[in-house]
């Protein structure tokens, strides 16, 4: 890697301004170049990925720790042609006591790269040669093997300085103040706040080309020795999820007021599963879409700040998410962003401080020490990081402080927040960035109360659209959205309901007891723990093969946000409910119909070959078909995950043909306690898969989605009092579904044989209304891709209901036959 570090004998020589210069110079010479920083600041940086057209980068061994500054530099610089390394104040000077450690002679020893010393030569002549000789003996660690004269005067002073530096001058830059970038209370103005930036930038880079002996800096930086370390990887510092997990967004604050954030940090959180999305708080109204996580780093909000209060709308945004637990990370400017004000400028008000500006300059390169567990922390944790700022917050803490450095409390933390001055280099302390992800999983997405910002939340425990209650229903007439109807909204007050397949049953005591007794434990955040625990025993299965969930809906939106499905197919006729979570999800489906004149009986042969997600449910709904499980199991293939909707299988005596029990890789069963035990409105299911799947989907569940009472409903369900129940209900089904069918085939009705609580009857077009004139719902049937008009699904009941519906089709003259 060719590579040469610009460094000055002090601050203020110019160094920022030719090492941007040479950056850019280079790169229109048609040299790929990548530009580094030497400490932690993040302003020149920007100045760098300006000129360079790549991510500006930091070496800092106080922040990263000496072992990783050679690997970050090859990792930044992977691709480029030579790597430009900007130093940090004079040659030597580092941490104060540190013995120059984090100087540039420091990173440029660790790293072996040869110096090109930037001297500005305004004030001085010969004895410039001395400050130069003293540069390069006094640490024969290191190698200064150039000089650059900055600020050049009249060709007789140039001339003299020249004549008595011993090493080889690169170049001499005239004085020309228009280089200069502006400054203010915290140092130079960022270049993403310089519109001008760029056009200035054309003029330096030229001036420097006709300046500067780029040939001879090429060749400079080719004699420095090879490295043999291993370029950073950020995929080896954390752990990846499982590559069905789906990738949460984690909004990050960018712009004009939040300039400061290092590229690894980003580089962390992708590799952790998670996708970085830039917002402006200057301009952006909402947060992203998909919003799982808040990330706020440095920057001048102070600056900023009128402009920043002006946008009310997405300070409520963020209020709002920080109070309903969405993991963040605020440094300094975010920290100011999220106080109540910033010198009587509202803010957020997401903690309970204000702030404002002062006099004095914090600037320390301490090591703090984790001051609570909390959203990034364990307590007694050490870290090491950089503050550079001039406000003050008040309190300076909160009742549980995010760091103690010096002995003094810092900063606000909980399990959701962590708020303070501290920068911190992740790639130094990629457990923060790994701990930061976990709890981005783990939360799911974001949405305001009033709907209007991030779409539609992820893996949250609201019904699945399918099943969303619906305008009422228009008998017969087209649907503009067919995969959302669902048939209760066809069951309406009065009419004799055959349209939703609850069981017409009471529930058996024991349950409704356990209903009840769950309401002693309101107070209390839910935990569907023990009721794993029990369904596990009841199917044979590891507890970590299981998954509560908020009824079968909130299993198939996790599922259809697991992966990026490249060709998720769905078999019809089929529920709707995972077909309108994958389009949803914004997959595209690929739907595979079965034939009516296989009886609808499942064809794995259908099944593209390249899917990699396959839907089916056995029994299905709303054929009714059960199909062989030695059938569903020709489905697997490695890559592929099939997905069993058994919703009705605890409908079918004895269970034949459920692979609930079957712990296939690769095969997921979902199943739900709503219909058989006649509880809709508690939202209660489970699916049972392999450990690396269910981990996958937990990571995705929004916390405490299922209630207490959804909880005691499973427990109570897998008991062994609850089989037996199952099956006596399951009987007595068969015995309704029987005298249902029989009537059907005596009135010459086709019907589709039935192995559940439902028959689906080809009765013809215009029955479905036509019952309901009559006063019976049946649930219309052509919302079912593959079906049509003349189909109805029948929910099986007592006799004396069934008799009723026989005889108002008996009274239908047009009924099909």
């Amino acid at each position: 890697m060719p590579r040469f570090v610009v460094a000055a004998p002090a601050t203020g020589q110019g160094k920022t301004t030719v090492a941007t210069g040479l950056m850019a110079a280079l790169r229109r010479a048609g040299h790929e170049v990548s530009g580094h920083k030497v400490g932690p600041d993040y302003i020149d940086p920007g100045y760098h990925a300006l000129a360079s057209g790549r991510p500006g980068r930091n070496l800092d061994p106080h922040l990263v720790g000496e072992e990783r500054v050679t690997p970050l530099l090859l990792h930044g610089a992977a691709g480029a042609d030579v790597a430009v390394v900007e130093g940090v104040m004079g040659l030597f000077d580092g941490r104060m006591g540190g013995d120059g450690f984090s100087s540039t002679a420091h990173v440029a020893r660790l790293t072996r790269t040869p110096v090109v010393l930037v001297v500005d030569i305004s004030r001085s002549s010969r004895s410039i040669g001395a400050v130069v000789h003293g540069m390069c003996t006094f640490d024969p660690r290191i190698t200064v093997a150039g000089v650059i004269l900055n600020k050049a005067g009249s060709p007789r002073q140039v001339a003299e300085v020249r004549s008595s530096v011993r090493i080889p001058v690169l170049g001499t830059i005239g004085r020309d103040d228009a280089f200069s970038a502006p400054s203010r209370h915290l140092g130079l103005v960022p270049a993403a706040e310089r519109d001008e930036a760029a056009h200035a930038l054309d003029r330096l880079a030229e001036h420097v080309a006709e300046s500067v002996d780029l040939e001879a800096l090429m060749e400079l930086a080719a004699s420095a020795p090879d490295l043999d370390e291993a370029a950073w990887d950020p995929a080896s510092e954390v752990c990846a999820p499982a590559p069905s997990a789906r990738r949460p967004v984690v909004a990050m604050a960018g712009g004009r007021a939040f300039t400061f954030r290092y590229t690894e940090t980003e580089e962390l959180l992708r590799a952790a599963g998670c996708d970085v999305v830039a917002f402006d708080p200057l301009t952006d109204t909402r947060l992203p879409e998909g919003t799982s996580g808040l990330y706020l780093g440095g920057g001048f909000p102070e600056v900023h700040a009128e402009t920043l209060t002006a946008n009310a709308s997405l300070r409520d945004d963020l209020r709002a998410a920080v109070a309903g637990g969405v993991p963040t990370v605020a440094e300094c400017a975010g920290l100011l962003y999220l106080c109540s004000s910033v010198d009587d400028s509202p803010m957020v008000g997401a903690l309970a401080a204000t702030a404002e500006m002062t006099p004095r300059l914090t600037l320390r390169y301490p090591r703090a020490t984790a001051a609570v567990d909390s959203l990034l922390t364990r307590v007694g944790e050490e870290v090491t990081g950089h503050e550079f700022h001039r406000t003050r917050t008040e309190p300076p803490a909160g009742d549980a402080a995010a760091w103690t450095i010096d002995g003094e409390a810092t900063g606000f933390a909980s399990g959701s927040v962590h708020a303070s001055y501290l920068h911190t280099h992740w790639a130094g302390h990629p457990h923060l960035a790994q701990r930061f992800a976990d709890a981005v999983h783990a939360r799911g997405t974001w949405v305001p109360e009033d709907g209007q910002g991030p779409g539609p939340e992820v893996a949250v425990a609201d019904p699945d659209p399918s099943e969303q209650p619906d305008q009422p229903d228009q008998p017969d007439q087209p649907m503009a959205d067919p995969l959302r109807h669902h048939g209760d909204v066809e069951a309406e007050p009065g009419l004799l309901d055959l349209a939703v397949n609850v069981y017409a049953g009471p529930r058996p005591p024991w349950l409704d007891a356990a209903l009840r007794d769950s309401l002693d434990g309101l107070d209390r955040y839910p935990s569907p723990t023990a009721a794993e625990v029990a369904l596990a025993e009841r199917h044979g299965r590891a507890p970590a093969e299981v998954l509560a969930t908020a009824g079968a809906a909130e299993a198939f939106t996790l599922l259809a946000r697991l992966r990026p499905w490249r060709r998720p197919v769905v078999a019809h006729p089929q529920f709707t409910e995972p077909h309108a979570a994958l389009e949803q999800a914004g997959h595209t489906v690929t739907t595979v119909v079965c034939a009516r004149e296989s009886g609808f009986a499942l064809d794995p042969a259908a099944v593209p070959e390249d899917a990699d997600l396959v839907v089916l449910g056995n029994p299905t709904n709303p054929t009714g078909v059960l199909h062989p499980a030695a059938t569903v199991r020709q489905l697997l293939r490695p890559g592929r995950l099939v997905v069993v909707d058994e919703a009705f299988m605890d409908t079918v005596p004895g269970e034949t043909e459920t692979l609930a029990g079957h712990a296939d890789a690769g095969l997921v069963v979902v199943r739900s306690l709503t219909k058989h035990w006649a509880i809709p409105g508690v939202r209660a299911g489970y699916l049972l898969a392999a450990p690396d799947v269910v981990a996958g989907l937990r990571r995705a569940q929004t916390p405490w989605s299922v209630s207490s009472t959804a909880a005691a409903a499973m427990t109570a369900c897998a008991s062994p009092a609850a089989v037996e129940e199952s099956e006596r209900r399951a009987a007595t089904l068969t015995g309704w579904r029987t005298a249902l069918e029989d009537g059907l085939h005596a009135r010459g009705l086709v019907h589709v044989p039935s192995a559940t609580s439902f028959v689906l009857a080809e009765v013809g077009e215009g029955v479905h209304a036509a019952l309901r004139e009559a006063g019976i719902a049946v649930r219309r049937a052509d919302t079912f891709p593959g079906l049509g008009r003349a189909w109805v699904r029948i929910a099986v009941r007592p006799e004396a209901r069934t008799t009723q519906l026989l005889a108002a089709l008996d009274a239908l003259p047009h009924a099909a036959s």
